[in-house]
């Protein structure tokens, strides 16, 4: 309201001004007097900015979006740009990384398989099972690998990324992790009980042969799947394992395959009941 005064007067003194119809010092005045009005509205609009300026300060905004826990500070508190104490922390919860502790001799073997082009980062699929035993649903993938090996564990961190629209994984929860690597072809599972070892650690496998003569195969075990060994070497399909009763058998005893149901089992001479794969 000031500056429009300043400027209705000045304007109307402006012509009689030039005509002379007022005095010089009038006119000066007028001028005057409108230009600290227009100085006054330019100082209060930057006080104005300033103000708003402030006033944006007091809303903090996310620089990512996430989910916030507990307040670290109470209402009414005295906060400061120059604090250390943060007023809360962002968490994101999906998708949510999962670091793994993975034997470097299991890392080697993964590594192999990439570069057989047996398996791909993309394909390298992860799958966990919660505290309560349960399975996660959603798969994870790999994401990288931790470049050094840990010298009192052996071990190194694998770092998973897993899907959570649910927030089922939180931060700090143990899972368990099973990593997806090669699929062998022509796999062959035995029952763990079905194999023996030697003193040296040599595996080997009772199994019957062409007349129904029990023999001794030598394999090549790869790992445990379940109760289960995967044989790499020393069985075909179709081959017979003995499975329980091992001890009451050994190479070249005769048995007869007896049909029970659904289930083989090896007889040996001695009417000793040896099932069979």
């Amino acid at each position: 309201a000031g500056e429009d005064n300043a400027r209705i007067e000045f304007e109307r003194l402006k012509p009689l001004a030039q005509k002379g119809a007022v005095s010089e010092q009038a006119f000066t005045d007028a001028t005057a007097a409108l230009r600290s009005a227009t100085a006054a509205v330019a100082q209060n609009n930057a006080k104005l900015q300033t103000a708003e300026i402030n006033l944006r300060y007091s809303k903090v905004t996310a620089p990512i979006s996430g989910r916030i826990g507990r307040s670290l500070v109470t209402t009414g508190a005295l906060v400061s740009a120059q604090q250390t104490q943060a007023l809360a922390t962002i968490q994101r919860l999906d998708p949510i990384f999962v670091d793994i502790q993975q034997s470097s001799t299991a890392l080697l073997k993964l590594r192999d398989a990439m570069a057989s082009s047996e398996l791909s980062k993309d394909t390298a699929e992860v799958r966990l099972k919660l505290e309560d035993g349960q399975e996660y649903p959603l798969p994870g993938k790999l994401q990288f690998t931790d470049v050094t090996v840990n010298p009192s564990t052996g071990s190194v961190t694998l770092r998973a990324e897993f899907p959570n629209p649910d927030a089922i994984l939180l931060p700090g929860m143990y899972v368990r992790a099973v990593l997806s690597q090669t699929q062998a072809k022509d796999a062959i599972l035995v029952p763990q009980q079905s194999v023996t070892r030697s003193p040296t650690g040599e595996a080997s496998a009772l199994v019957v042969g062409d007349g129904d003569t029990v023999q001794r195969r030598a394999l090549q075990v790869a790992q445990a799947v379940g109760n289960r060994w995967l044989v790499t070497e020393g069985l075909a399909p179709g081959d017979r394992v003995i499975v329980e009763g091992v001890s009451k058998v050994k190479p070249d005893d005769k048995v007869k395959i007896v049909d029970v149901g659904k289930k083989q089992t090896a007889e040996a001479t001695e009417n000793k009941a040896v099932p069979a794969l």
